[in-house]
């Protein structure tokens, strides 16, 4: 695919992506569905806000010095641990109001020294993998992409799109030994057939699915799955089943747990 072609893919910010998932459907929008129609209604209401831990901070952090360079990265984020007591020439820390104060004026979001070196070496394990490497020295990292879907605007902010690879997601975790079982309690699967969809409906073609796992502490391995052909088949109906049953949640407004009925408790 000619570079040329990649026009499909829109570059925007994180708050303008946000603000236009209150008209259109996103992954992470259907993962509440199918979990819970009435978590997804709280969510669409307002009634739960979104949640933004600490960890999540990193995450993005290191999202952005590994798919988009330092460059980027100093452009977004600042590096520091505030200002340092005069008493103890050690720095305040960041549950001080010292602390709170210097961040505030930074006007953009602080990663420590420590949390940085975290980061760093995140991103060196990825790097010295030899198919991860590969998979990331060619194409377009956070690109953003809208189409129609099973008769509703959709939209999804793809890691990055290698224009002879296809789509890739860069994940990170504790332990890559467990990582297999984390994808499938977290639905990595579901929520990449969702991506896989919509760009095959705007580009005419079925592309690869990769996913990068990196952990957050030493060794910091790094590792390289493809989603199987089958795999993204069987979630996409899923996902397409989930679309249609949100039609019938919407036009009824009925929103249930999922937990209505008695079910049966077998220990053995």
């Amino acid at each position: 695919m000619a570079r040329a072609a990649l026009d499909f893919l829109i570059r925007e910010t994180e708050a303008e992506y946000r603000a236009k998932a209150k008209t259109h459907l996103t992954s992470h929008a259907l993962a509440d569905f199918r979990r819970c129609p009435l978590l997804y209604w709280y969510k669409v209401q307002g009634l739960i806000p979104d949640e933004d831990r600490p960890a999540y901070l990193l995450g993005r952090a290191a999202h952005v010095l590994v798919l988009e360079g330092r460059e980027r990265f100093d452009t977004e984020y600042v590096v520091g641990d505030g200002p340092v007591n005069a008493r103890t020439g050690k720095p305040y820390g960041a549950s001080t109001q010292a602390y709170a104060d210097w961040a505030t004026s930074q006007c953009k979001p602080v990663i420590t020294t420590e949390q940085f070196a975290l980061i760093v070496n995140m991103a060196t394990g990825v790097r010295s993998h030899t198919i991860a490497a590969e998979l990331l020295s060619d194409g377009v990292p956070e690109g953003v992409i809208r189409a129609e879907y099973c008769g509703r605007p959709c939209q999804a902010r793809l890691d990055f799109f290698n224009p002879e690879r296809g789509l890739i997601d860069l994940k990170t975790c504790d332990d890559l030994t467990w990582f297999e079982a984390d994808a499938r309690r977290f639905g990595y699967a579901h929520q990449f057939a969702f991506y896989h969809a919509l760009v095959a409906r705007v580009t005419g073609r079925r592309w690869p699915v990769h996913l990068i796992a990196v952990e957050k502490r030493p060794p910091y391995r790094c590792g390289v799955w493809q989603m199987s052909e089958q795999t993204l088949a069987v979630t996409q109906r899923e996902n397409e089943g989930a679309i249609a049953r949100l039609g019938e949640s919407e036009s009824r407004n009925l929103w249930p747990t999922g937990y209505e009925e008695v079910r049966a408790f077998d220990y053995v």
